[in-house]
């Protein structure tokens, strides 16, 4: 038997694991804790991402409280130039044992409304010191990348700065979250040892079917981005990290291959790559 597939943690049993979402924002103020009770009686554990200080001392603080709970600390790129990266402040989080990676980071060619080469060397700037704080505290990173329209521009920046930064430190990882580039994208990205993941999406589009069928499995996770893109059965409605249990039952469809083995990779690959302690 598949020594993931029933895990226990502190009496709960993880099937799923969401690699990003965002229930310490405030569109959960009313029903948190009734939220992540459901998670836990469904076994789903979830990494809780911030996108500047604020939202990331509230994402350490929920995982304290929580043993399914986990947190990343970092800033969006679309908050470089409003938030100065305290790394110092972010160096502090990242010491606490239940913050398993560092970010949301990366680079935002989408939605700034003028993305100048002002803005994209800011980005890279604090996306530098992301990867900088990951190395030093030994945590993945994790990673947003948004390109312009028609264009893969992000992920062809990204890329680069990864692979000058994998020579120098060859233990550098994370996940790039919210996928949207192609299978060429995705084959240089896992060839620098990060993973993939994909959000809800997947159940309303079939733009991501060749890249989730392609690519290895060990290098597949699965996310909701929660409370942003609702499934398929709850589209135009606040979404949750209960739609993880779509999205996994989606890869299984695409790749047409058996649910239980998708979802016991799946929580492997989640497990291995955050060094989830009650998970390994």
């Amino acid at each position: 038997m598949n020594p993931v597939r029933n895990l226990i943690s502190n009496g709960v049993k993880v099937k799923y694991v969401d690699a990003h979402c965002h229930i310490q924002f405030e569109q959960y103020t009313e029903d948190d804790v009734e939220l992540i009770e459901r998670m836990r009686e469904e076994g789903v554990a979830g990494v809780v991402v911030g996108v500047d200080l604020e939202s990331s001392k509230k994402a350490t603080a929920l995982a304290e409280k929580h043993t399914h709970l986990y947190a990343s600390v970092g800033l969006h790129p679309n908050r470089v130039i409003e938030e100065i990266f305290n790394i110092e402040a972010y160096r502090e989080l990242a010491k606490n044992p239940k913050v398993v990676a560092i970010g949301e980071c990366g680079l935002d060619y989408f939605r700034p409304i003028e993305v100048n080469d002002k803005v994209k060397n800011k980005q890279k700037e604090i996306l530098q010191k992301h990867i900088a704080l990951a190395v030093e505290s030994d945590k993945p990173l994790i990673i947003h990348a948004r390109p312009s329209k028609g264009s893969m521009d992000a992920y062809t920046d990204l890329i680069e700065i990864l692979k000058e930064e994998k020579v120098k430190h060859p233990n550098l990882r994370g996940d790039v979250h919210f996928f949207v580039g192609g299978v060429t994208e995705a084959e240089s990205l896992i060839a620098l040892g990060f993973t993939i993941s994909f959000t809800a999406v997947i159940t309303f589009a079939r733009d991501y079917d060749e890249v989730i069928m392609t690519m290895p499995l060990t290098s597949i996770l699965s996310e909701t981005d929660a409370p942003y893109v609702a499934p398929v059965s709850r589209r135009g409605k606040r979404n949750d990290p209960l739609a993880v249990i779509d999205v996994v039952a989606k890869i299984a469809e695409i790749r047409e291959e058996p649910l239980g083995t998708v979802r016991s990779a799946l929580l492997a690959n989640a497990s291995r790559l955050f060094a989830l302690p009650e998970l390994s």
